[in-house]
C-alpha cells in the first residue's frame, strides 16, 4: 500500500507574529512536492493566526490538547476549540510532554482517543531515552507507548488510520545527534510488525510512521529513502527556510 509522505514541523515554544509571519511567507512562496502532506505545529495562542496566514496546501496542528471537550481545567485546550480555529491536527505524547511535564502513557492514550473521536488527526509521539537504548530496551519502551495509544481506541482499525506515529528517540531531539538511517528503519520496521500482530495487517500497512530527532536538510534524503520511514517530525529546522528542503526530501 502506498503511504503518502508526511512532514510535520513542530515549532514548540518559539516565534512571534513577526517571525512566524515571515516563515509563513517563505513557505507560501516555496515550491513544494505535491505528493507530501505538510503540517505545521504552532503554539496554541497562534493557531488562529497561523491558519489564517498559511496557504491551504499546508495543514496546521496544535502541540497538545486535553482529554475532554470542556470543563474546569485551567490552562488546557480541547480538540473542539482546536477545530473551531480551523485546525485539523494535534501533536500528542511528545517527549517534552512526557519527560518535562510528566504525562503518562495512560494520559496520552486517553488524549489520543478523545482527539480522534473529536475528528482531529493525531501525530502520536513515541521514543526511548538514551539509557533505555543503551540498556537494550528500545523495543519494550516504544511498544508499551504504542500499546496505550492503540488500546484506547474502541474502533481501532478505522480510527487508527487518522494517526501518524512519530518515532523520536529522545536522545536525538535537539541534540544534533540523529539516529542513523539504519537505526530508524529498524525501529520503524519493528513497530509496523507490532501493529500487524496487535492491531491488524491493514492498519500496519496504512499507518504512517515518521522519524523525528534532529532532522536537517543534510540528513533528510537518506532517512527518507528507508522503506518504513514515511516522513519526518522536524523541530528546530522547521523554523528555518531549510524546512522546504526537508519537505522536498523525496524529489
Amino acid at each position: 500500500m502506498s503511504r503518502k509522505f508526511f512532514v510535520g514541523g513542530n515549532w514548540k515554544l518559539n516565534g512571534d507574529k513577526k517571525s512566524l509571519g515571515e516563515l509563513m511567507q517563505t513557505l507560501n512562496a516555496a515550491t513544494v512536492d505535491p505528493n507530501v502532506e505538510v503540517v505545521c505545529g504552532a503554539p496554541s495562542i497562534y493557531l488562529d493566526f497561523v491558519r489564517s496566514k498559511l496557504d491551504a496546501k499546508f495543514g496546521v496542528a496544535a502541540q497538545n490538547c486535553y482529554k475532554v471537550a470542556k470543563g474546569a481545567f485551567t490552562g488546557e485546550i480541547s480538540p473542539a476549540m482546536i477545530k473551531d480555529c480551523g485546525v485539523n491536527w494535534v501533536i500528542l505524547g511528545h517527549s517534552e510532554r512526557r519527560h518535562v511535564f510528566g504525562e503518562s502513557d495512560e494520559l496520552i492514550g486517553q488524549k489520543t482517543a478523545h482527539a480522534l473521536e473529536s475528528g482531529l488527526g493525531v501525530i502520536a509521539c513515541i521514543g526511548e531515552k538514551l539509557d533505555e537504548r543503551e540498556g537494550g530496551i528500545t523495543e519494550k519502551v516504544v511498544f508499551a507507548q504504542t500499546k496505550f495509544i492503540a488500546e484506547n481506541l474502541q474502533n481501532r482499525n478505522s480510527i487508527l488510520s487518522h494517526v501518524v506515529l512519530a518515532y523520536e528517540p529522545v536522545w536525538a531531539i535537539g541534540t544534533g545527534k540523529t539516529a542513523s538511517p539504519q537505526q530508524a528503519q529498524e525501529v520503524h520496521e519493528k513497530l509496523r510488525q507490532w501493529l500487524k500482530t496487535n492491531v491488524s495487517e491493514a492498519v500496519a500497512n496504512s499507518v504512517r510512521i515518521i522519524y523525528g530527532g534532529s532532522v536537517t536538510g543534510a540528513t533528510c534524503k537518506e532517512l527518507g529513502s528507508q522503506k518504513d520511514v514515511d516522513g519526518f517530525l522536524v523541530g528546530g529546522a522547521s523554523l528555518k527556510p531549510e524546512f522546504v528542503e526537508i519537505i522536498n526530501a523525496k524529489v
